[in-house]
């Protein structure tokens, strides 16, 4: 949404991009790589992590500052409003149940894919779920790399070819596991397939272990507003068979939630 210039605060933008330079990869930042991260001097950064942990949304050694449980305000204020998850909650409940295995539905935000729901089917796996998976970071909330992720590869190619483009120029693809395709020109090849399968499937790219399939979820309007997977471990299930038995319930569910979203 663009914005007159007269209405941005600027100072809660910058507060804002201290608050996010937290991340899996750095829990604890001090001035000098929360200015780093959020592009900030080294002054700006100090003020506005002391200013945070002063109402409450970090904590803090004097040194160092990490995220407290106040932010939580955020996401539980967004899974009780939005709409999105609780369209979606009851029908991934019911896959879980159909199927033991476990569903998501995310949205993407830049760079990521954001959970926005999941099955209650997370419990961890017995003696009588053998090959049952629960993938590392499948948690309500968790961001996870979209290059390297079912849902994030259906989404990107849900976009124009010109924001597709845009959004990879210059980019770099991390490797997350031996298996994930780094190459920018391989990377367009298989969004291009995605676009002409309409779902994706990928096997062990983001976390060893873990085969994902996927499917975008479409408004009224026929716009991509999220997408919905399932995971499994290939001792479970092999990726082909995974897409012709799991599959079906992914399209048929994308079909019957599209009036709802």
């Amino acid at each position: 949404m663009a914005i007159a210039k007269p209405d941005f605060i600027e100072s809660m933008a910058k507060g804002m991009a201290v608050l996010e330079s937290f991340d899996t990869e750095r829990q604890r930042l001090n001035a000098t790589l929360a200015a780093e991260r959020a592009g900030l001097t080294r002054a700006a950064a100090r003020r506005h992590l002391l200013t945070l942990s002063h109402l409450g949304y970090l904590e803090t050694d004097g040194s160092y500052f990490w995220l407290s449980s106040k932010v939580l305000r955020f996401s539980g204020s967004y899974l009780a409003s939005a709409r999105l998850p609780r369209v979606l909650q009851p029908t991934l409940n019911r896959l879980a149940v159909q199927t033991q295995a476990s569903f998501s539905a995310v949205v993407l935000d830049a760079d990521e894919v954001v959970i926005v729901a999941r099955s209650g089917n997370d419990r961890q796996p017995s003696s009588n779920d053998a090959g049952r998976v629960i993938a590392y970071g499948l948690h309500m909330g968790a961001r996870l790399p979209a290059h390297a992720t079912s849902t994030g590869r259906v989404l990107l190619a849900a976009k124009p070819k010109t924001v597709f483009n845009a959004w990879m120029k210059g980019r770099t693809l991390a490797r997350m596991t031996p298996l994930t395709v780094t190459d920018p020109k391989v990377f367009r090849g298989l969004i291009a397939q995605v676009r002409q399968d309409d779902f994706c499937l990928s096997s062990e790219e983001h976390e060893l272990g873990v085969h994902a399939l996927a499917v975008p979820l479409r408004n009224a309007q026929g716009a991509t507003v999220a997408a919905l997977n399932v995971v499994t471990a290939p001792s479970r299930m092999s990726a082909q068979a995974m897409q012709r038995e799991l599959l079906p319930y992914l399209m048929a569910t994308a079909h019957e939630l599209r009036p709802l979203l």
